[in-house]
């Protein structure tokens, strides 16, 4: 068989809505401070919901502010936060998409877990509580799970491939890594691509209470006393393009997104596999032409439930062997929450931070050590160290399992 000659991808703009505030700068100050942004619960059912917490968007954050008036219209609140990301991160980037046709070259690629949710529980609502005869026509635009992407493309005249990816908390890799294969086989130059949910509707937030996996008081990864995951909300977009691209225009380049591994449990729709989840992290290695001693931190999926944390645990021990007593392992969850299909858009800046400043965040809340959770995770505050490369963790309901590999910028 011919060989098919690969490019190398890198990354070099970012931007990002969150729980931390507004813009990927507040997002890494606030994990790299160990800042916990989880709070009260903002939400006009709240005295009836049983859960009380979550990790909102500040109040702040003006969904209008650069969106054009005829266009705020047509946006679930996940496509605002998709747009405003993706603003920031093209400005980053400093890339002009109309030269050169530049534009037809570049896909766009979202991942969400449940898209237009906001508009699909208003809506149903308005049908079934207040027996109305229709709903907004404007809602199929908002929330199917496209919008964001298709958003995206519109915005900046973006004409190539240009889709969503929707694999429960995994999607935002998913996305990442499915942008960074079209630039990487020459599919396309250039990808602005993340996650973006905006998840905390009253049915959202029924269905998780109804599962038994939400924490009363706050996100714990690791220890002993975890009682589950926190809901938070958000979206980091990132744009990628070759290292032949970025380096012909003189791009500020951020990190190299070296390597990715994918895989399938196959076992059950919840319950995580330590095996599947070690042969993502094998591929990302194996990609990235990695060494398990060649890693210094995996910013972990992390979510504070019981099963989630001791299966990683386990994981990483068997992806890495012994090496694994050396790596520092954190969980960002513990601050800005558990953003769904937006998780592993939010832990791509936080890895990104730390490859860039040396510092790892912390695991905030990690008060009572774990015997089924025995490796290194970085208690409370962040840590200076000298970071060379990264993986980044994102497993998902369903047995999907999806992992980044970082190095630094060539």
């Amino acid at each position: 068989m011919p060989t098919i000659e690969t490019r190398r991808v890198v990354i070099t703009g970012m931007g990002a809505i969150s729980p931390q505030g507004v813009g990927a700068r507040a997002l890494w100050h606030g994990l790299s401070e160990g800042r916990c942004a989880i709070g009260p619960l903002r939400h006009k059912d709240g005295e009836v919901l049983r859960v009380k917490i979550a990790a909102q968007v500040p109040e702040s954050f003006d969904p209008a502010t650069g969106i054009d008036e005829r266009t705020l219209p047509l946006l679930d609140r996940t496509s605002e936060f998709a747009l405003h990301a993706a603003r920031e991160a093209i400005a980053h980037s400093g890339i002009d998409f109309t030269r050169d046709g530049l534009g037809q070259r570049t896909a766009v690629i979202v991942g969400t877990g449940v898209g237009g949710e906001t508009t699909q529980d208003e809506q149903s609502r308005r049908l079934y509580a207040e027996k109305a005869s229709r709903t907004h026509p404007l809602t199929i635009v908002r929330l199917m799970t496209n919008a964001s992407a298709s958003q995206i493309s519109i915005a900046y005249g973006l004409r190539g491939a240009t889709y969503a990816v929707a694999s429960a908390c995994a999607s935002a890799n998913h996305a990442i890594i499915q942008a960074a294969q079209m630039i990487r086989f020459g599919m396309a130059d250039v990808a602005v691509t993340g996650g973006t949910e905006a998840c905390l509707s009253y049915g959202a937030l029924r269905a998780w209470e109804a599962m038994r996996v939400l924490s009363d008081d706050t996100c714990r990864p690791f220890s002993a006393n975890r009682r589950g995951l926190v809901l938070g909300e958000g979206a980091a977009i990132f744009v990628l393009e070759s290292l032949e691209h970025a380096r012909a225009r003189g791009a500020t380049i951020f990190a190299e997104l070296a390597g990715s591994g994918m895989s399938a449990d196959a076992s059950d729709i919840v319950m995580p596999s330590a095996d599947g989840a070690a042969s993502a992290m094998r591929q990302a290695l194996a990609e990235a032409e990695l060494n398990p001693e060649d890693v210094d931190y995996i910013n972990a999926h992390g979510t504070g439930t019981q099963a989630n944390d001791s299966t990683e645990t386990r994981a990483i021990r068997l992806a890495f062997g012994a090496h694994a007593d050396k790596l520092a392992v954190s969980s960002t969850k513990s601050m800005h929450g558990h953003a769904l299909g937006a998780s592993g858009a939010l832990e791509l800046v936080a890895a990104i931070g730390a490859l860039r400043e040396s510092v790892v965040p912390p695991t905030a809340n990690l008060d009572k050590p774990d015997p089924a959770c025995d490796l290194d995770y970085v208690p409370n505050v962040a840590r200076e160290m000298k970071v060379r490369a990264v993986l980044s963790n994102s497993f998902a309901f369903g047995g999907l399992n999806a992992v980044l590999a970082l190095k630094r910028a060539p």
